[in-house]
């Protein structure tokens, strides 16, 4: 058997634990009215996933649970579990035996488990649709149940077929794969929308990353040519301030070396200033000198007059030199009075040549005098004392020319000392003249030569302040092209170039075309490049996932569309030859039951008005193939009709059975759907209460000839029923509205039914 038990707890009146096992093809369940018997047939459907709660003929999941009655108290849960044996593999799941349950608790949460393991609902129904066995079906059929398929309109009843003929998983799938299709559409939808709301972006970034890209080019151009640009710089700097310093280190030296020349220098006139006042005493010394040149002048015309009285007397004396020649002393007299007036004459002269003017002049005044006197004594003497007065004339004369000797002699000294100390100033003055000349010429030489050094130093020193402008500049270079090229700029000093002195005009040349590079690349705007790239990387990646996401989205919308076209046309091939076949047993089963007569199920067309409010609520098979969101359409619906003919009575519908007559119709039909696609269980909640002895006969030999296909659960009052059951299962109500589970035989289930 496939279905080995079922237990319950807590579940409506089973407020203990409560186990059927069906070990028999037929299982019947009896009890009097009001007993529970029901209340298993609706744990069945609560276990196999009945989300209707008002099916199960409550209000909420609560009103499920055992409520407490008396001595016996609310349970705080409601359970039921279905055991099956798996050996053969009716179940999907690699287990021997399934334990399927479901609790609901009192705060309305419900749980599923697989062999104690909680499991979703979802996960219970696609289990149980792989053996054909749903939680409201063809078979768990109750007494209102049997007669729903008659009174149900033709798509129902399509349904229910469909059901029946075990078309539920294609049905499930097909509404799985159709909600999957939606939700792909949706999602289509969205990511179409996102792509389309990130498209400008992307456009926008795009364009900024190959204008970034062309920077890039730019910055690398850039990179290579200011590398070598501020290598050749570089050198050029360096070389060049080498060459400056090398200029002006020995400039600075001769330049100092000058500052101390030209300071001895000017030191050497400072000390030739004294020379202002030997100048003076020189023209002191002049202006003497020129006064005795004009006494000696004046004396000279002195002496002239002096040589003249000297030559008078001369005469004067010869002729008495004459007069007394014949006397020895007079001679000697005259001899004495001439060679006197000899020596004077040679000394005046000699004075006169040494320049002693005023001595001369006064030596000539005294010898004037002499001569004055000599003369007039002589005269006055002359006649009668010639010889005495001449001697004592020639005495005095003497004594006189000893004087005037010694005068002369002081006068030549002075006039010598005198002419001396002009000759030595005179020598002193040429001296320092010669030296204050080499000192002014040695200073307008070395001030020259300072002149000339320092604006040599000055030129190098603006050489150099040029060259400190060109090192700002190869600075600021050098920053401006590391902040637009990156640090790898600065990494210039490792780079080789060719040996040579290369035309400044080049370099030149070269830093014009660095600097159309980086305003080439400042207008580009490369920075935040990084920031730029990186939300084009991720806007890009984005889109391509988003690109990908919709062509799987758009294979998968197509996979499926392709999956429920081909189980809508498997549904419709099955159906069809699903209704061939229950229209054989359909009519077995009614010719049974009336002894004759003909029926069978017919195939219709119905057009049906489906409007797309959101407010309207449709079953998703009334949906098929109306994607479309018009105001209103029309759809082509395939339904079922049942038509019947009973034997010697002429009936035009379905209205026109009777009580009876309808209930076995639908029982006919139902036991003829079980048997085209046997369910592995079927449940019969007192389907056969409206049949008459003869009529609950044929019914027992309908559901034994059933068993052969699918293991029976009865719940039943009929005693032709129960007789055909294998295991009587009896419902009491006990104390407390508890109910009871035994097992009976026959005659006690004949009793307990009553």
């Amino acid at each position: 058997m496939l279905l080995k038990s079922i237990e319950l707890s807590g579940f409506k009146s089973f407020a203990k634990k409560s186990t059927l096992e069906f070990s028999s093809p037929i299982s019947a369940i009896v009890g009097p009215n009001g007993s529970g018997k029901s209340n298993v047939a609706e744990a069945f459907r609560f276990v196999l996933g009945e989300q209707s709660i008002k099916s199960l003929r409550g209000k909420k999941g609560e009103d499920l649970i055992f409520n407490g009655a008396g001595d016996s108290a609310r349970a705080n849960r409601a359970s039921a579990k279905l055991v099956f044996d798996n050996t053969k593999k009716f179940l999907n799941i690699d287990f021997p035996e399934v334990a399927i349950e479901r609790v609901v608790h009192r705060d309305g949460v419900n749980e599923y488990l697989i062999n104690g393991s909680a499991v979703r609902l979802k996960d219970v129904i696609e289990l149980l649709a792989s053996a054909h066995i749903g939680s409201s079906g063809h078979h768990i059929i109750s007494q209102g149940e049997a007669d729903r398929i008659l009174n149900s309109n033709m798509r129902e009843r399509r349904a229910m077929l469909e059901d029946a003929l075990g078309l539920k998983i294609y049905q499930y799938k097909r509404a799985e794969s159709e909600r999957k299709l939606e939700k792909t559409v949706e999602n289509i939808a969205s990511v179409e929308s996102l792509r389309r709301e990130i498209a400008p972006h992307l456009r926008f970034l795009k364009k900024q990353v190959e204008k970034m890209e062309k920077a890039v080019e730019l910055k690398n151009t850039l990179v290579t040519l200011a590398k070598h640009y501020l290598k050749r710089e570089d050198i050029y700097v360096k070389a060049n301030r080498k060459n400056i310093e090398g200029k002006i280190a020995p400039l600075e030296k001769k330049k100092k070396e000058l500052e101390g020349e030209l300071a001895q220098a000017r030191k050497v006139l400072e000390d030739s200033k004294d020379k202002d006042a030997k100048r003076e005493e020189v023209i002191e010394l002049e202006r003497k000198i020129q006064g005795a040149r004009s006494e000696r002048d004046s004396l000279i015309q002195e002496l002239g007059r002096i040589q003249g009285q000297i030559d008078s007397e001369e005469r004067i004396l010869k002729k008495q030199k004459e007069i007394v020649a014949s006397a020895a002393g007079k001679t000697v007299l005259l001899v004495d009075v001439e060679s006197f007036a000899s020596n004077i004459k040679e000394k005046v002269s000699a004075i006169l040549a040494q320049g002693e003017v005023s001595i001369i002049k006064k030596i000539a005044e005294e010898i004037r005098q002499i001569f004055s006197d000599f003369i007039k004594s002589h005269r006055e003497k002359a006649d009668d004392k010639v010889i005495k007065e001449s001697e004592e004339a020639l005495a005095e004369l003497g004594a006189k020319r000893k004087e005037i000797d010694g005068k002369l002699a002081l006068a030549k000294g002075r006039e010598e000392s005198l002419q001396k100390e002009y000759q030595k100033i005179q020598s002193a003055i040429e001296k320092e003249k010669d030296t204050s000349r080499d000192a002014e010429k040695s200073l307008f030489r070395i001030m020259s030569e300072e002149n000339t050094v320092v604006i040599e130093l000055a030129q190098e020193k603006e050489k150099l302040n040029t060259l400190a402008l060109a090192e700002a500049d190869f600075n600021r270079e050098r920053e401006e092209c590391a902040m637009l090229g990156g640090r790898e700029v600065l990494d210039y000093a490792s780079l080789v170039l060719e040996e040579g002195v290369e035309e400044r005009s080049i370099q030149d040349e070269r830093r014009r075309e660095l600097q159309k590079i980086k305003i080439r690349l400042e207008d580009s705007g490369l920075g935040g490049s990084d920031e730029t790239m990186k939300e084009y990387q991720e806007t890009s990646e984005r889109d391509t996932f988003l690109a990908r996401e919709l062509e799987d989205l758009t294979k998968s919308a197509e996979s499926l569309r392709e999956l429920i076209a081909e189980l809508g046309e498997k549904l419709d091939i099955e159906f069809k030859e699903g209704i061939n076949k229950i229209n054989e047993e359909f009519q077995k089963y009614f010719a049974l039951m009336f002894g004759g007569g003909t029926a069978g199920l017919r195939v219709v067309r119905e057009k049906v008005k489906i409007k797309s409010d959101t407010d309207l609520e449709m079953d998703e098979e009334m949906l098929e193939g109306s994607a479309e969101t018009l105001e209103e359409s029309l759809a082509d619906k395939e339904g079922i009709e049942i038509e019947v003919n009973l034997p010697r009575k002429k009936i035009k519908g379905l209205m026109m059975l009777s009580g009876g007559e309808r209930a076995l119709t639908s029982i006919a039909l139902l036991f003829a759907m079980s048997q085209v696609n046997p369910p592995p269980f079927i449940i019969l909640d007192e389907t056969d209460a409206a049949l008459d002895e003869a009529n609950s006969r044929k019914y027992g030999d309908m559901i034994e000839n059933l068993a052969k296909q699918s293991q029976l659960i009865l719940i039943t009052h009929n005693r032709e029923t129960m007789s055909r059951a294998g295991i009587i299962y009896g419902v009491t109500m006990g104390g407390g509205g508890v109910s009871k589970v035994l097992s009976i035989q026959f005659e006690e289930a004949v009793s307990v039914a009553k």
